[in-house]
């Protein structure tokens, strides 16, 4: 038997492991982990976990029509596979690569488990359409600007890197298994409820084709939405780039960025906790708490960062846009350290994904690669006239907008503007 082991992939349609597990074997039987190694550093109510779930039930369907069936596990992985060796004939286990320190660490111990017991371990490309050292600069080195990258990454695309799996003729070698049932979010210590709305896989075709006009603007619905689709894999990359480079530009430019960024942090995974310019992490970070939590609440007294706070705590969502100005009024207004800012939306945002996560708030803080520079210092008050001249965002997020309930500003723009520049000139001076 062969294992197709799902993880950040949760589809049956364009999914390159599966498609290479199924045209190996007469026997292929997908799975999924619910890797404790994970699940216990996270909240009990995390939305994501609730997600999660339903994409499996849904994909258990799937299977099911075809004579199959997803085998649900919970454990660590080690312990999973040991089991299964065990219990089961293995010859190889198949799966998409994932290009995160802790993924790439717990499949080099596997490979090692493995290798021991005669098990092949075959990777495939899926969620990226560019990974590794497919896109380097002509003297073999990653690049570390995005715009020769995305000229690079554009001149070598084709059908051969674009074109879809396609996987649906082969799931007759899917191994035939009476269904057994999923193990419960309550059974793994989790609450069973959603409370925040999962977004449409459906590519929302009008949106993508007038993205470049709306894109800025956090009132309305102007971005796809797509973002938690591509991060679990619920939707296929090389799909949705083969539409927005038949219909929007802009859009793919921003696919790229996520090949972009997934590539940095395969080759620098250390930028995941360290500045990746070193001499930043030189900066000295106020970092007070009492203005940390104020940020977290949307109490900071500026309405365009406030909305965004409130909007993602209370939707795991932010209007991109936002993210930038609530990133930069953390990192600069407050000197607060881009770390506390990246742990506060990674434990938050449904769409979370390391890469562009890490790299969003390094570009923040100018710490990152390809970042803003230092002195360029997001005026929350001009954002919000430039980007929610009416108001409607801000609005639909503060109630007590415009009222005495509402606070004052927490940090005088002007002061804190020129209290940044002097402490990233004196860190850098140091260097």
């Amino acid at each position: 038997m062969n294992i197709f082991w799902h993880r950040r992939d949760l589809r049956i349609d364009d999914n390159a492991g599966l498609y290479k597990a199924l045209k190996s074997s007469d026997e292929v039987q997908p799975i999924f982990i619910f890797d404790t190694n994970i699940l216990d550093e996270l909240p009990k109510d995390d939305q994501r976990v609730v997600f999660i779930h339903q994409e499996l039930l849904r994909l258990k369907a799937e299977y099911q029509k075809y004579g199959g069936d997803l085998w649900v596990f919970y454990g660590t992985p080690q312990d999973v596979y040991q089991k299964l060796i065990k219990e089961q004939k293995l010859q190889a286990v198949f799966t998409n690569r994932d290009y995160e320190p802790y993924a790439r660490e717990r499949d080099a111990q596997l490979h090692e488990l493995f290798k021991e017991e005669g098990v092949e371990f075959v990777g495939a490309k899926d969620h990226v359409i560019f990974e590794k050292d497919e896109v380097l600069k002509d003297d073999g080195t990653p690049y570390k600007v995005y715009t020769p990258y995305m000229r690079k990454w554009k001149e070598k695309l084709n059908e051969f890197y674009s074109s879809s799996y396609p996987t649906r003729k082969y799931l007759s070698a899917l191994n035939q298994v009476k269904p057994n049932p999923i193990i419960s979010l309550e059974k793994m210590g989790f609450e069973n409820e959603q409370t925040q709305e999962f977004p449409s896989r459906e590519f929302p075709k009008s949106i993508v084709k007038s993205y470049h006009d709306n894109r800025d603007i956090p009132a309305i619905k102007g971005t796809s939405r797509l973002s938690i689709h591509l991060r679990f894999g619920t939707i296929s990359i090389r799909e949705l780039s083969r539409f927005a480079q038949q219909h929007n530009e802009k859009y793919w430019n921003e696919l790229i960025w996520r090949d972009f960024y997934q590539m940095i942090l395969f080759h620098f995974p250390t930028s995941v906790n360290k500045a990746f310019k070193p001499e930043y992490d030189k900066v000295q970070w106020r970092n007070n708490k009492e203005e940390f939590e104020l940020w977290c609440k949307g109490k900071t007294g500026y309405p365009m960062v406030d909305a965004g706070m409130r909007e993602l705590n209370k939707t795991g969502f932010m209007h991109n846009r936002v993210r930038m100005v609530v990133a930069s009024f953390l990192t600069k207004h407050l000197l607060i350290d881009w770390r506390w800012g990246e742990a506060y939306f990674a434990e938050k945002l449904l769409d979370f994904d390391l890469a562009s996560n890490v790299g969003g708030w390094q570009w923040a803080a100018s710490s990152g690669v390809d970042a803003q520079p230092y002195f360029r210092i997001f005026n929350p008050e001009s954002q919000l006239q430039k980007f929610d001249k009416d108001e409607r965002y801000v609005r639909k997020w503060i109630p007590e907008y415009g009222t005495s309930k509402y606070p004052s500003p927490v940090v005088e723009h002007k002061m804190a503007r020129q209290r940044a520049l002097d402490a990233y000139k004196f860190a850098l001076n140091k260097s």
